[in-house]
């Protein structure tokens, strides 16, 4: 079950809502629960055992940690190491062994939320959580058990034991589904369409313009529907009383790849840079540590995202720009530019996305040819690009208005106005009316 389809907007979210509505404050946390893990199980049943498994365990692990003396502790410090190698190693057989055939649903993100969980116990960051009811919640609430945000417990912690579920809570949430169910179905999906007509067409044939077009669109495909599923997840914890951390911020309005990706995905950011930056020393340790450290983290990226040369590939593209607009940045070039660094953004990001797109690594060798000119002796299908951007021409412009951030300005303003409220109620029509129509599209990330 995802959050864009009709079984899940017209039954599961209305009778869940319905009982989460009615039982009292103290058995909310069971409902969720039970609601989570059904939820869950209606796409990867097989894998329902896993997930509890690993609740329990890492429950456990954290209750040992978090008891006594946390500091100078070899004991707990080679138990959490123990901890974590087990968690990393389950995700690895799943990832690049076992799993070949497909990822239990959620898998990464669960496991790096409680491995946040498991290090900041440690770290006496935050107090253990007493309760399995309450960790179980934290791990498997259903707005961001299988694509993020990956949230940190101490994020939620007081929310797990005492929370409002408001009018104006949920009239805020539904409001921020609404939207996100947007972007994801009537513009993620949409616009996506050329990439994939690119794909069914051949790289070999493309034209230089069509070829950039289509990379242009897969960006916006990835980011609207990565976006949008955040969006809704926030939503949805909003209507449940909690506020999960955003886990967007106009990426593309972004002037450099290192601002991009500070806005990109932020909390898999945050992750790595408390978790694995910062204790390698992150930029205290000079200038050639930092680069050694930056390395680490993209590698790190690279490999959770697949095992294939592809992301590897784009990883090494990405940290090779940071590090130069890093040595930019100390000698103080660019710093009075105004357009160029947005125009070198919007040509750097499409190439790494084309990158991450193609697992199929000569055929990505083809499509970065084609990017650039470079002819397969194959004819090219002349006036391919005015045609896509004919049929395309106004999602191009939607995309490109709402990457700005303003969308979500004038929601955020006006969000009380009742034409604000006709105009959201008008977009779940459109949407609702789209998913019957043809149903619908699994979400990108669920993938990773």
């Amino acid at each position: 079950m995802v959050f864009s389809s009709i079984e899940f907007i017209l039954y599961f979210l209305p009778v869940f809502f319905l009982i989460y509505g009615m039982v009292p404050k103290k058995y909310k946390n069971m409902v969720l629960l039970a609601g989570s893990l059904i939820f869950y199980a209606f796409g990867e049943m097989e894998y329902l055992p896993l997930l509890l498994a690993s609740v329990v365990t890492n429950f456990c692990f954290g209750l040992y940690l978090g008891q006594g003396n946390r500091r100078h502790n070899k004991r707990k410090k080679l138990f959490l190491i123990a901890a974590i190698s087990g968690n990393v190693a389950i995700l690895l057989l799943f990832k690049y062994g076992i799993g070949e055939a497909g990822l239990p649903l959620g898998i990464s993100f669960y496991t790096f939320q409680m491995l946040s969980y498991l290090i900041d116990v440690y770290r006496g960051e935050v107090r253990r959580a007493r309760s399995v009811v309450n960790f179980a919640v934290y791990v498997t609430m259903f707005p961001q058990l299988t694509a993020g945000p990956i949230v940190k417990y101490g994020e939620v912690r007081k929310e797990l034991k005492d929370r409002e579920c408001t009018p104006a809570g949920i009239q805020e949430g539904l409001g921020t589904f609404i939207l996100g169910l947007a972007y994801k179905v009537l513009l993620a999906d949409r616009i996506g369409l050329l990439w994939h007509e690119v794909q069914v067409t051949g790289f070999e044939s493309i034209s230089t313009p069509l070829a950039w077009l289509a990379a242009i669109a897969y960006s916006m495909e990835i980011y609207f529907d990565f976006y949008g599923y955040s969006l809704m997840a926030v939503g949805l914890g909003r209507m449940l009383g909690f506020r999960l951390p955003e886990n967007f911020r106009t990426p593309y309005m972004a002037r450099s790849v290192r601002d991009f990706y500070r806005r990109w995905h932020i909390t898999l950011g945050r992750w790595f840079c408390q978790y694995v930056y910062i204790p390698l020393g992150g930029n205290r340790r000079g200038e050639l540590r930092t680069v050694v450290n930056l390395l680490v983290v993209w590698l790190l990226t690279a490999v959770w995202h697949g095992s294939t040369a592809n992301f590897l590939l784009w990883g090494g593209l990405l940290v090779f720009c940071i590090i130069v607009e890093r040595q930019a940045e100390r000698l103080g070039i660019g710093k009075k530019l105004k357009v160029l660094p947005h125009l070198y953004l919007w040509f750097v990001i499409p190439i790494t996305w084309v990158c991450f797109a193609n697992t199929d690594f000569s055929q990505l060798l083809v499509y970065l040819g084609r990017m650039f000119g470079i002819e397969f002796g194959v004819p090219i299908i002349r006036g391919d690009w005015q045609n896509a951007l004919a049929d395309y021409k106004y999602l191009f412009v939607a995309a490109f208005f709402c990457c700005t951030g303003l969308v979500q300005k004038v929601y955020c303003k006006w969000k009380d106005n009742i034409l604000v409220k006709l105009l959201l109620a008008a977009l779940l029509w459109m949407c609702v009316e789209r998913l019957f129509m043809e149903g619908n599209n699994p979400f990108m990330y669920f993938r990773f």
